[in-house]
């Protein structure tokens, strides 16, 4: 077995997009009391497009964004780098449980995807934004099978996919591991995460919205027709709050019911070489992920970088999270193999990053929406991964909820329901451990599905990607 622990001679665990000269100084804390007519709690994507769209709708409207550590430090600033159109985690997730409505639901996932692309354009963000597609690639013969039926599907509703056979994927990308692969060139990009983050942050400002970091909200409270949020220095009364806390402990008890924290862990490269870059091609740069149920997504960097991730999904009791569990060295070993695996022929190259963070799942595996507080606050929660389209939408809806009024998107059955609840622990635990034991079976055992996922697929709670 190959010894991968050469590669980690000089990893520094932190990540990689964070870890960038152009990272600008945090805005100052909240330390006074203040009102205002819009609060935004989190500065990741979600809140960041909720300020955002709220001043472009209203130039007057007065909105205080609120973050507990530095805008963009937590999953906005950890993940992949993937930004996709669908709003429902993908195409076969969203028919599975939203056909009446998936048509509509893919329209407006093309539409945000190029709003987002218009608002980079706007407000000059510039953010390595590469409208590459995406390849997603079969290791095992049964893989195959699975990717024809997507593509059947993917043809009924537009999308610009391509099946490959194994000399035509190996053609793209060079992998012995490769049996064929699907290139969806439309709807898909790779970005630099945490510069997408930090300019929005600028255009926010730009736009007269206040931001305080270094500022955790302790707690939120009905104050008669007002929404008091308390941080350790300061108090912010609000006509109306908006939630984005993704992952962490939310304000709101209900919304503990349906998420839990998954931990991903994710490798970053030192730069190829020309010569190395000539041994796996990829002169398309696509986004890729493998078809497995438990999948590796990696993809080029602007300077020339593998980022590799995924794999490993783990879940601690009671919804646990703790910054220690950022670095799990068994999971970076893991990966480290896979990649080797993948890429023989990169053998010697050293990892420059390593670092995990905390997913919001929940059991349909997108975003879902939620009001409280007689309609004065309301959150988004839920993205499971693919965020960083999504979450552009996730705040139109947001907002829309919180203007009281029925919209087109607030008619939606995908905004009125929610997921199924989590059960509480220590079934909660058992369950996961359940499922992601009986996923790696699957992929051992040739994708066939146990007794534990034939009864989660009955119930609409089945997952396969």
């Amino acid at each position: 077995m190959r010894d991968v622990r050469r590669a980690f001679a000089a990893t520094r665990y932190t990540p990689y997009w964070l870890d960038d000269p152009r990272r600008p100084e945090p805005c100052q804390a909240l330390v006074q009391p203040t009102a205002c007519d819009l609060a935004v709690v989190g500065g990741g994507f979600t809140g960041l497009w909720t300020a955002l769209q709220a001043k472009e709708r209203d130039p007057q409207l007065d909105v205080v964004l609120i973050e507990s550590r530095e805008i963009g430090w937590a999953a906005t600033g950890r993940n992949g780098g993937f930004c996709l159109a669908s709003l429902t985690h993908g195409l076969a997730n969203g028919l599975e449980r939203f056909p009446n409505e998936i048509e509509r639901l893919e329209q407006l996932g093309h539409e945000n995807f190029q709003a987002l692309q218009d608002a980079l354009a706007r407000y000059r963000i510039d953010c390595d934004f590469e409208p590459t597609g995406t390849l997603n690639v079969a290791l095992e013969p049964y893989q195959m099978a699975d990717l024809r039926a997507g593509m059947a599907t993917a043809a009924r509703y537009g999308e610009d996919a391509v099946l490959l056979n194994q000399e035509q994927v190996r053609a793209e990308v060079a992998s012995p591991t490769y049996l064929g692969g699907v290139w969806t060139r439309n709807g898909a990009a790779v970005l630099h995460p945490a510069r997408l983050a930090w300019g929005l942050k600028e255009a926010c400002l730009s736009l007269g919205v206040r931001i305080h970091e270094q500022s955790p909200v302790s707690a939120m409270e009905r104050d008669g027709h007002v929404v008091r949020l308390t941080t350790p220095y300061g108090q912010v009364k609000a006509r109306k709050a908006a939630l984005a806390t993704n992952a962490f402990s939310p304000l709101l008890r209900r919304i503990a019911h349906y998420i839990v924290p998954v931990y991903d862990y994710v490798l970053v490269t030192e730069p190829l070489s020309q010569s190395q870059m000539a041994s796996i091609g990829w002169k398309h740069r696509q986004g890729l992920g493998d078809n497995g149920n438990q999948f590796h997504y990696y993809r080029l960097t602007a300077d020339n970088r593998i980022l590799w991730g995924g794999y490993d999904a783990i879940y601690h009791f009671h919804n646990g999270l703790r910054d220690e569990l950022d670095n799990r060295p068994e999971s970076f070993l893991k990966l480290a193999g896979h990649f080797f695996t993948t890429f023989p022929q990169l053998e010697g190259l050293r990892f420059t990053h390593a670092w995990g963070g905390a997913i919001d799942t929940c059991g349909r595996f997108c975003v879902f929406w939620g009001r409280a507080m007689a309609g004065r606050a309301a959150y988004a929660a839920g993205y499971t991964g693919l965020g960083v389209g999504a979450s552009r939408f996730g705040a139109t809806v947001l907002l829309d909820l919180l203007s009281g009024r029925e919209t087109e998107l607030t008619a939606l059955q995908f905004v009125k329901s929610k997921p199924v609840p989590f059960p509480p622990e220590p079934l909660r635990y058992l369950g996961i451990q359940l499922t992601r034991w009986s996923l790696d079976q699957a992929d051992r055992r040739q994708g066939r599905r146990n007794a534990w996922l034939r009864a989660l697929d009955r119930l609409g709670l089945g997952y396969d990607s």
